[in-house]
Formats: C-alpha cells, sequence, structure tokens
C-alpha cells in the first residue's frame, strides 16, 4: 500500500508517538544542541559507481552539514536546544514561526538515516522475518520492488520515498521536501533520497535509473531487518 505523508497527519500522530529511535540506526553523537555530524558508515567512494565520491562529497558534505549547521545556529539560546533531535522534529512540526528549523531538523535525521539505509554490496533480497513480511503485505518481492521503485521515482519534486511499518504492517510512503515519518506512528526501515542532489551529478534528469541502481545494488537489508525488530 502506497501512502503519502502530509505533515497534518504527521502532526496529529506525534502527539501519540514516542520518540523514534531505530535499532540500527546511530543517534547525534550529541543529545542537546550543538549537534555534531554524524560520520558516514563507510567511505565516500565504497558506494560506486552506483553513487560517485564527488556526489557524497557534495551531499553529505555540503548539503547535509548545511541543514546541520543550520538547525545548530537555529538553536543558539532557544530552549528546544535542550531536546533531542527527534524531540525537536516533533515540537517544531506545523508550528508557522519554526518552518526553517523543522525543515533543517527533519533533513538532518532523514540524510543520517539514507546513508544508513545504503551499504557497499548490498541489495538483493532480504531474509527472515522482512522477507515474510513482505510476502505477507506485498504479495511476493518483485511486488514490492516495483512499488517501492514506482512511489519513489513519482515523488513529485523534492523528497523521499520511505518502506515503513505501520502498526504490525508493511507500507510504502512519500514525503515531500523535509518531510518524515519520523514525528508519527509510522516506523522507518528504509529510506530513498529523491532530491535532485542526491543523484544529479551522476545520473542527470534519470531519477529511475538511480532509484533501482541503489535498490538493487546499495540497499541494507540487515539495517531495515534491525529497524523491524
Amino acid at each position: 500500500m502506497t501512502t503519502k505523508i502530509s505533515r497534518r497527519a504527521a502532526m496529529a500522530g506525534a502527539t501519540a508517538s514516542a520518540t523514534f529511535v531505530a535499532a540500527g540506526f546511530p543517534r547525534i553523537a550529541k543529545a542537546a544542541a550543538p549537534f555534531d555530524l554524524p560520520k558516514l558508515p563507510y567511505a565516500d567512494d565504497a558506494l560506486a559507481p552506483v553513487i560517485s565520491a564527488n556526489t557524497i562529497g557534495f551531499h553529505y558534505g555540503r548539503h547535509h552539514k548545511g541543514y546541520l549547521d543550520n538547525m545548530n545556529k537555529m538553536l543558539e539560546g532557544n530552549d528546544l536546544g535542550k531536546l533531542d533531535l527527534e524531540e525537536i522534529i516533533k515540537a517544531s512540526m506545523m508550528n508557522p514561526t519554526r518552518v526553517a528549523l523543522f525543515n533543517n531538523a527533519a533533513q538532518v535525521w532523514n540524510h543520517t538515516f539514507y546513508w544508513n539505509s545504503m551499504t557497499p554490496k548490498g541489495g538483493g533480497k532480504p531474509s527472515g522475518k522482512l522477507a515474510e513480511a513482505i510476502e505477507k503485505d506485498f504479495g511476493g518481492f518483485d511486488k514490492f520492488k516495483a512499488e517501492f521503485a514506482a512511489t519513489t521515482i513519482g515523488q513529485f519534486a523534492s523528497g523521499w520515498g520511505w518502506l515503513v511499518l505501520d502498526k504490525d504492517k508493511l507500507k510504502i510512503v512519500r514525503t515531500g521536501n523535509a518531510d518524515t515519518p519520523v514525528a508519527q506512528n509510522l516506523k522507518p526501515l528504509l529510506t530513498i533520497d529523491v532530491w535532485e542532489h542526491a543523484y544529479y551529478l551522476d545520473y542527470q534528469n534519470r531519477r529511475a535509473d538511480y532509484v533501482n541502481a541503489v535498490i538493487d545494488k546499495l540497499i541494507n537489508w540487515d539495517f531495515a531487518a534491525k529497524n523491524l525488530g
């Protein structure tokens, strides 16, 4: 099932959900501002040729770091700076005076999750409990893969494609811009970034080629399995 998440729906879920920390997801180095940039889980050339070191250099070293630097500046002298990152996202979502803070904080979280959703020599098929859940909820891996790719590729403009757990059912959702399922009753398992800066240096306008290559060759099924629990 494919769902597009709105900020309003996310805000409604935020009141009921506890702070989400994925099982395999490294926390931001500090529990309060100023936050440190999480290290990549691999070398910057480790995902080549699917994603080049040049793309990683700009994407991680400039875009991800830029979001982090902006967020830290906004948290100076702000009581929200005492919170952890997930709590900052929830506290700033749907607040018209904190739109910029939400956008940057959510992008820091989303990007950290994205880096961990990939691994060198990844891809293939999952096994165990995750494979069984995909079979049950999508009717097989091939159907899951086709829906995950189509949903992610079909995100209009910038955004993200996600595999999530909604209560006891796997779903595929997409979010625009900085929106994220982290602040609602959805448990992210995997994500693919489809902002143009994620792929344009390597693929230009061939978003489909990028998404399919990530699914086939880089997806970190061990990370997703840990997040499933």
